[in-house]
């Protein structure tokens, strides 16, 4: 009875570990099959709508630059357009925009901006044209000469009254050091919107984080690759496009990160305002919201100059370049550089997305269509002017916009490895503890049928050899 026992025990507890092992194997499987992305989870994309922020825009158009000088949104969200005659003031006023007389056209300021642009460059110089004023605004950081800012001032003072100088604090930076840090030999940036080719998919960023052939990884052990730089204009524009290394982007390739593990749905792309509140994610300030101050400035940085640029009085550091710029869910720009910091403030610059998606030949990757997706048309007052049938932002006072739809965020680049996975202590531990366990059971019951075996001979033969 005692061999039978004994038995018995030996085949309940191989059982039971050979349970184990199953167990705990399928424990790990799950834990690392947890995050894959799904077949087809991120395929549900839709082409982005394009946003109209200002519906004065289409006035500005249909009037001319001759007639106009540009357009800006007022405190309650509503269009304004400068106009320089009393027939265009009508026009305006009768498609239910608000107008105002001023004393020179775009054209002129445009020649005023042409002029400085063939001026001799002085880095550390900026200038933009300020609608509401009227005006071209020249501004010099601390490190231009006196000998510079004074050949700058005489190069103004023949162009005409309207033209503003302007001295600043700080210097005029590039941000270089998810909107989540990517890091390179190059310095640490920040992933700006996803976008695809159709065939690859892609980070769009600044132009100055790195050159061509610059490789990016998520961490600062060089571990986790993120992509490679494989198109890049620095100067005279600031994008590049850092194409993923596993070609794709993964799930949640439409959300851009704002911090504390949360995200900002992008649902489409358009084009910034004057006036228009505006928000700014990056890996080292994390969210921030200011307005846009001008637009087609040109800023003349120690590494070369670039024109183009909006102008916000958000602020910005290093390793803030290339992070996000966005509104009601709506991708506006990337940042580009600027001076000052987030704790005095300061001024700071980004690339229009529109202009880099024209120029790259790539596309926003954006879900399909949400329910607020077009939350900037639906929150329209009744008496809101609206030259354009595309969506727009216009009625929503600036004071009152929000960055959009938040959701969460997961890692860069989607979903993580598997090896990453297998090596996650907290996501496979459980089972492969009782793997472990398993096994020693399996061994122990090895062990000791073994040791009774023996016994069990030497008893034998000992009592046959008596």
């Amino acid at each position: 009875m005692r061999h039978v026992r004994r038995r018995i025990v030996r085949r309940v507890t191989r059982l039971a570990a050979v349970g184990g092992l199953l167990l705990g194997g399928a424990m790990v499987t799950q834990a690392a099959m947890a995050t894959e992305t799904p077949a087809g989870s991120a395929a549900p994309r839709s082409t982005p709508e394009s946003v109209v922020t200002n519906p004065g825009a289409a006035l500005v158009k249909k009037l001319g630059t001759a007639r106009t000088a540009g357009t800006w949104l007022d405190g309650d969200g509503r269009p304004v357009v400068a106009v320089t005659d009393e027939k265009s003031a009508a026009t305006v006023r009768k498609a239910g925009a608000t107008a105002k007389v001023v004393g020179h056209s775009m054209n002129e300021l445009k020649s005023a901006t042409a002029t400085l642009r063939s001026a001799p460059k002085v880095p550390g110089t900026a200038w933009v044209t300020d609608y509401r004023t009227n005006e071209v605004v020249v501004q010099a950081d601390s490190t231009v000469s006196a000998s510079d800012w004074a050949e700058l001032t005489r190069t103004a003072a023949d162009i005409g009254s309207y033209v503003r100088m302007e001295r600043t604090t700080g210097k005029f930076t590039t941000r270089l050091n998810g909107a989540q840090p990517i890091l390179s030999t190059a310095g640490r940036c920040s992933a700006g919107f996803n976008v695809t080719n159709g065939t690859n998919d892609f980070i769009l960023t600044a132009g100055h984080c790195g050159p061509n052939g610059s490789t990016w990884f998520a961490d600062n052990t060089a571990k986790q690759q993120v992509g490679q730089t494989v198109n890049q204009s620095f100067p005279v524009n600031d994008f590049s496009l850092v194409q993923y290394a596993s070609g794709k982007a993964g799930d949640g390739a439409d959300v851009v990160a704002i911090g504390d593990g949360n995200g900002v749905r992008i649902t489409g792309t358009g084009d910034a305002a004057v006036g228009q509140r505006v928000f700014r994610s990056g890996s080292t300030t994390g969210l921030k919201d200011g307005q846009v101050t001008g637009l087609d400035a040109t800023v003349n940085y120690p590494e070369g100059t670039v024109s183009g640029l909006i102008e916000t009085n958000v602020c910005a550091e290093p390793g803030d370049s290339g992070g996000p710029m966005f509104s009601e869910g709506i991708a506006l720009g990337i940042t580009s550089g600027g001076s000052g910091d987030c704790t005095t403030g300061g001024t700071t610059f980004f690339q229009p997305v529109t202009r880099a998606l024209a120029q790259l030949g790539v596309t926003l990757i954006v879900a399909a269509p949400s329910d607020n997706a077009g939350q900037g048309a639906s929150g329209a007052a009744s008496g809101a002017p609206q030259p354009s049938v595309s969506p727009t932002q216009a009625a929503i006072a600036p004071g009152s916009t929000s960055p959009g739809s938040t959701t969460p965020v997961g890692g860069l680049g989607g979903s993580t490895s598997l090896a990453a996975r297998l090596t996650d202590p907290n996501a496979i531990g459980p089972g492969l503890l009782i793997i472990g366990g398993s096994l020693v059971a399996l061994v122990a019951t090895r062990y000791f049928r073994a040791e009774q075996d023996r016994k069990a001979y030497r008893e034998y033969y000992s009592a046959t050899w008596g």
